[in-house]
């Protein structure tokens, strides 16, 4: 198996994949009578087709056992899809630039606490992937008509290592 080290997530190794979703450096402005900060547009939420609309989840992830093997990944062609822990806790960030239609060699990012990640249209990525116990997300993602789902099976797995203490 080919081994991935996981890096931290920040903002520009993950531009080629989607937004990092965070407030630190994010525009912000105070609203409601100055008692509420909004942090702007944050994520680019994408959704397109027949009957398109945009779903918001929350989902319930189980832990993955580390190091993870990476064996499948994958993308959906008619929407964004974005990942907002609920918990301080980081998660697991795998991507895959796209080679003609197949993913190339991942990158993997362990997001600091309070960051998420919003996959854009078309990433090859991992599954949801919790670190340590289970945790709930808040997803965005796209509903309607037609299929959003096309998954990748690597011929080899890859190995991927997130460091003593995520």
């Amino acid at each position: 198996m080919k081994r991935i080290e996981a890096q931290s997530l920040t903002r520009e190794a993950f531009a080629p994949f989607g937004d990092v979703i965070e407030t630190e450096g994010a525009d912000s402005f105070l609203i409601n009578e100055g008692n509420c900060r909004r942090f702007h547009d944050l994520a680019r939420v994408e959704a397109v087709g027949e009957g398109a609309r945009v779903l918001i989840n929350i989902f319930r992830g189980q832990p993955y056992a580390m190091p993870l093997t990476l064996g499948m990944v994958e993308r959906h062609p008619l929407g964004s899809q974005a990942f907002m822990p609920l918990s301080g806790r980081p998660f697991l960030v795998a991507v895959c630039p796209d080679n003609d239609g197949v993913p190339g060699e991942p990158l993997a990012f362990i997001t600091a606490p309070g960051q998420g990640v919003n996959y854009a249209r078309n990433v090859w990525h991992a599954v949801l992937t919790p670190i340590g116990q289970e945790q709930d997300f808040l997803v965005i993602d796209r509903g309607g008509e037609g299929n959003n789902l096309e998954e990748f099976f690597f011929d080899e797995p890859f190995t991927i290592h997130v460091g003593e203490n995520p």
